[in-house]
């Protein structure tokens, strides 16, 4: 439970962010000079929150998705897995110099933001600003 709390925390900030990018838009309707650099703060949030998220939730020790995911698995199969933790770390790098991490987390990202806009009814396109 204490790995899945910062995901969660990450998720309830960019939810709270959403809430203030939407009331900036309701500011921008009302021709409130607040409601622009509101809008952008609440996208930017929204953002942020969103890829530190599904960056945690990957399954690569040292990030939380893999304490989560050794949690879930059987005892001498949660011993094996962790012994990768000493290599962790460059296996996220290698991940992010060669390309893949973006592979892997653009769709994850994109998947929460397309959610967050249905729930929040943000125009779609409001991420696709910064």
């Amino acid at each position: 439970w204490v790995a899945a709390a910062g995901p969660a925390a990450n998720f309830i900030m960019a939810v709270i962010w959403a809430i203030v990018a939407k009331l900036g838009l309701m500011l921008i309707q009302a021709d409130i000079s607040l409601g622009q650099p509101m809008m952008f703060m609440g996208v930017a949030g929204v953002l942020i929150n969103t890829m530190l998220m599904m960056l945690n939730l990957l399954p690569i020790p040292p990030l939380d998705g893999s304490r989560v995911l050794s949690s879930w698995l059987p005892g001498p199969v949660a011993y094996k897995f962790s012994r990768i933790e000493p290599y962790g770390f460059f296996i996220l790098l290698g991940l992010l110099y060669f390309g893949i991490l973006s592979l892997i987390l653009w769709p994850l990202v994109s998947a929460m933001l397309n959610l967050l806009v249905m729930v929040f009814g943000l125009p779609a396109q409001i991420f696709s600003i910064l």
